[in-house]
């Protein structure tokens, strides 16, 4: 039994921030700090913080701007991180909702009826909790039947939920499974870091992954194959668990916070990528010229333009490498399907794609898809 996608779903927050807005709250914060740290740095025992500009971020990333749940508290330069206060047990949590407002759009768009819903996976990078599954709260709160459960592979976590939701549906285990991607990714961004204060959004995306009976006469993609892959590398990492606790250093240290050697990133993630994608078409049988679209994770305008490069054997154009890293960041594991969401209805029956992403880990996952109908 085949698999193929129904719908899509996306959640914008309510908040954008510029590139020349956090600059300012930055280069505040960095006045701050080196006014407060003068005589060390006079003494030539510390020194100074470097002003951000938005040319540096344009050229290291592409981003322009970002959505966030939170502005003012990131851009407090006495703050500088996301003000989400705590609710109660008895209210949705944050993520649950934004992923349920993902959700309801998919089932919309899809026609489908949250109880004809077998399973939810939620598929995410920053998990707010440990339990109850963030999962399990979503389908409560749509009224959906089955089971539910949680799942983190970082930036690959949807092409990841997609071949598991596929695997359900081929197994018979399930006829109709929702992934929700919810990202706070400003919540662990560290907005003091110069090198990377520029690079997180937050959002939330939704995938209804089906049985091909279950979707009738909707427009629909046709899962070709799915490939999965991870190697271990400490390249980027977030130390922040329960277990921090303990530590002497406490959950304020930086490594708790989101941490890369961008360069090493880019030099070990651009090949592997590459590489997997090129034998996975090998292997589906499908020539480079026949792709007609790539939405690829949408970390830095450089990786992918790169990747595309290596894959098509030219420069790709924006039609066929569509962003929307440039408005919405780094989303972490919400990127590709954005990409996906946004720039897909105006390919036709027969048309390829590829939904690509890759991350922390590393990890890396293909979704090579057609559409049927």
């Amino acid at each position: 039994m085949s698999a193929v996608i129904t719908a899509t779903g996306l959640f914008t927050p309510p908040h954008t921030i510029t590139n020349a807005e956090l600059v300012a709250a930055f280069n505040a914060y960095v006045d701050l700090a080196n006014a407060g740290n003068a005589e060390a740095i006079a003494a030539g025992t510390a020194e100074p913080l470097q002003h951000s500009s938005v040319e540096f971020i344009e050229k290291a990333s592409g981003i322009q701007a970002r959505y966030v749940m939170d502005k003012a508290g990131i851009l407090d330069p006495a703050v500088m991180t996301p003000r989400l206060p705590e609710r109660p047990n008895e209210q949705i949590s944050v993520l649950a909702e934004m992923a349920v407002l993902a959700a309801r759009e998919a089932l919309e768009r899809a026609g489908r009826d949250p109880r004809e819903i077998d399973a939810v996976i939620c598929a995410a990078s920053n998990m707010q909790r440990a339990y109850p599954a963030m999962a399990i709260e979503v389908q409560d709160a749509l009224g959906c039947g089955g089971f539910a459960f949680d799942m983190n592979v970082a930036c690959s976590s949807a092409t990841f939920g997609i071949q598991t939701a596929a695997d359900f549906i081929r197994a018979g285990h399930a006829r109709s499974v929702l992934v929700v991607n919810p990202e706070v990714c400003s919540g662990h961004l560290n907005f003091r870091d110069r090198d990377s204060h520029f690079i997180f959004g937050d959002v939330a995306t939704a995938i209804l992954v089906e049985a091909p009976g279950r979707a009738g006469d909707l427009p629909r993609w046709e899962i070709l194959g799915t490939r999965l892959k991870t190697q271990f590398s400490n390249n980027i990492r977030n130390n922040f668990g329960f277990l921090n606790r303990a530590a002497p250093e406490g959950i304020g240290a930086p490594d708790k916070l989101f941490v890369q050697e961008g360069r090493k990133v880019f030099k070990e993630v651009v090949p592997m990528v590459s590489e997997m994608i090129v034998d996975h078409m090998a292997e589906l049988g499908i020539e480079a010229g026949s792709l007609r679209r790539m939405w690829l994770h949408q970390a830095n305008a450089n990786m992918n333009r790169l990747i595309a490069a290596r894959v098509l054997g030219h420069e790709a154009s924006p039609d066929e490498s569509p962003t929307v890293l440039d408005t919405y960041a780094n989303t972490s594991s919400a990127g590709s399907i954005i990409a996906f969401h946004q720039n897909s209805a105006d390919l036709v029956p027969g048309d390829t794609g590829l939904i690509c992403s890759f991350g922390a880990g590393y990890s890396a996952g293909t979704v090579f898809v057609r559409k049927a109908h």
